[in-house]
């Protein structure tokens, strides 16, 4: 992963015509979770579509995204003029021809850009028009050490980039000089005034001395559950400082797996800048010959002879040495490995996994919240209905699909539950909004159900979506002003009885009524039986509103009234909203009517009876 690509910056590819979604194509293929924008008017087929191309660019930009914009690089230019402030914070920008003829880093070349232009490039086959004067010189951008590397004091590298350009050159002796900049072939000598110093110790550098770290230390945590966060992050700071360790020398912090839901877990591996991993008992019980203070309280515990040792050797690997053994707090304990390279911590144990519940909207890409969009692009797998996978279209590129047929919504809810539980960043997704005839009450009630720790240990976010009911109103006007409510119409997992009872509640109590699952092949009397119990206690001249395939081909949208209703009009694909006696049509100039339900901001507008 480049500094282009880490959690929470997905790059976003911006093709402002026609001839350059190819290539803005191939570029986004390229990156990891990458979105294709494209101006709506020109360009078809992206995956998200925009009106305004200074917006969109200025929205992405200030939202920390890597913008890769395939235009001339003064429309980029232009677009972000009046946001550039401070190069430490902005996110890369990099411009390239709609003919992938050139590819040029704009803005944060030392921030991502010219590594993202290189790779980009490379891809198309062009070299890429990088002028930084330490990469084009030196061959190296000293303040953008790769991946597993970190530079202490990243202030200090433009005035040592300088003297280097000036002709000074680095002390050849008595100094372990990380190997990318060994291979950069900087001038070397044993009366260098400059230094580059390796090391995983707190140093601060200067002027004349880089200081790097490689990040090769492991922290292993252990506490009791509902330890306070406070007092393990303070452990770990305190652990580190003591030590003399560079907290930017951890690659990242590491637990028992029974601790995967802990927020004092969470919480001190956010302090560190890192995720959280997890080993099971038997990963670490194998760690036992190494550790330093063995526990036989702790296996009866927990099934291995120590969490925090156990798991900072784990991580480091065979060649890992315990540089802090096992400190203890109240409720919390803290150990340090160091292992003899860079670590990557997506090797070591697992994540905790995350469920995500995610409501599509009703059809429409454009009614899709920026939350659920955010979820999709972070899952690794993507369960759902089949149909409602494939409405995903290039969202679902590179994901892992489980797809499930219509009526196997338990099996669907288990296998996301599952896969989270193993690790994974799970999408289940909805249409609508999962929480309205979906399913996250699904999912929650087998966790109730079943009550299994593996599930629970798992993270659960509820991304909630455009409904049905919504979508209809908005199309109609806004029927839904004032109190409304949902029923479904679908006797296959409630009772008509109790289903009929709710109607009788729902006229009685005069609210705007949505039907849900209004007809079926196997339903043709239900939706007839609810317009005769609204009938009763509302005026037959009730607006209602018949939505089908919201969203999708084939929308119709059209208004009718309570007494002239057709049942056979509605299907499955159906949502129909029934006023309540206060709702009201108005015309519009195209001779269609508009639907609403006032609230009473207006004097007597309650007053006045329905279809008026």
């Amino acid at each position: 992963m480049t500094g282009a690509e880490r959690p929470g910056t997905a790059p976003a590819v911006v093709v402002l015509g026609p001839g350059g979604l190819a290539v803005g194509r191939r570029i986004a293929d390229l990156l990891e979770n990458a979105r294709v924008f494209g101006l709506a008017r020109r360009v078809d087929g992206a995956d998200i579509a925009f009106d305004d191309a200074g917006e969109q660019i200025r929205a992405l930009f200030s939202a920390g995204r890597p913008v890769i914009g395939v235009c001339a690089t003064a429309i980029l230019i232009r677009a972000l003029a009046a946001l550039l402030a401070d190069k430490r914070v902005e996110p890369p920008v990099v411009a390239v021809a709609e003919d992938g003829s050139a590819v040029v880093p704009l803005i944060g070349g030392h921030r991502g850009a010219n590594d993202l232009a290189r790779r980009i490039a490379a891809e198309l086959g062009v070299a890429p028009a990088v002028t930084t004067a330490s990469d084009v010189v030196l061959g190296i951008a000293l303040d953008e050490p790769p991946e597993g590397w970190v530079l202490a004091n990243p202030g200090d590298a433009r005035n040592f980039a300088a003297a280097l350009l000036a002709g000074a050159a680095v002390r050849s002796n008595g100094d372990d000089v990380p190997p990318f900049v060994e291979r950069a072939g900087i001038r070397r000598s044993e009366a260098g005034a400059l230094r580059i110093t390796t090391t995983v110790q707190a140093e601060p550098g200067g002027a004349d001395h880089l200081v790097y770290h490689p990040r090769a230390l492991a922290v292993g945590v252990g506490c009791e559950r509902g330890a306070d966060p406070a007092e393990l992050t303070e452990l770990v700071r305190c652990t580190l400082e003591e030590a003399g360790l560079a907290r930017r020398a951890v690659a990242g912090l590491f637990s028992l797996d029974l601790k995967m839901d802990e927020p004092a877990v969470h919480t001190a591996a956010g302090m560190l800048g890192t995720e959280a991993r997890f080993f099971d008992a038997a990963a670490l019980e194998a760690e036992t010959p190494r550790l330093a203070t063995p526990s036989e309280t702790v296996f009866r515990e927990v099934g291995c002879h120590g969490v925090a040792e156990g798991a900072a050797l784990a991580a480091s690997g065979p060649a890992g040495m315990l540089v802090v053994a096992k400190r203890k707090s109240r409720r919390a304990t803290c150990a340090v490995a160091r292992a003899p390279q860079p670590l990557d911590p997506a090797l070591a144990g697992r994540p905790r996994g995350r469920l995500l519940v995610v409501g599509l909207g009703p059809g429409s890409g454009g009614w899709m919240t920026a939350e659920s969009e955010a979820a999709l692009a972070a899952a690794s797998d993507l369960v759902g209905y089949t149909l409602y996978l494939d409405l995903l279209g290039p969202r679902a590129s590179g994901k892992a699909r489980h797809g499930f047929a219509l009526g196997e919504e338990a099996a669907r809810a288990r296998a996301a539950l599952d896969l989270a539980a193993a690790g994974r960043t799970v999408a289940l997704v909805s249409s609508g909004d999962p929480g309205i005839y979906a399913m996250a009450s699904l999912v929650l009630e087998l966790m109730d159900a079943e009550d299994r720790a593996d599930w629970r240990r798992a993270a659960l976010e509820i991304c909630p979506g455009v409904s049905a009911l919504q979508a209809a109103a908005a199309r109609a006007g806004a029927p839904l002003g004032h109190d409304f409510c949902a029923i479904s119409l679908s006797d296959l997992l409630t009772p008509w009885s109790v289903i009929e009872r709710r109607l009788r509640a729902a006229a009685d109590g005069d609210f705007v009524v949505a039907l849900y699952n209004p007809a079926s092949r196997s339903r043709t009397g239900h939706l007839a039986r609810a317009r005769e119990i609204l009938l009763a206690a509302r005026a037959a001249s009730t607006p209602v509103v018949i939505a089908r395939n919201l969203g999708r081909d084939g929308e119709s949208v059209r208004t009718t009234t309570l007494g002239d209703l057709d049942p056979t009009d509605a299907d499955m694909l159906t949502t129909l909203l029934v006023g309540s006696s206060h709702t009201r049509a108005v015309g519009r100039n195209d001779g269609g009517r508009w639907i609403y339900t006032p609230r009473g901001y207006l004097p007597g507008a309650e007053a006045k009876g329905a279809g008026q």
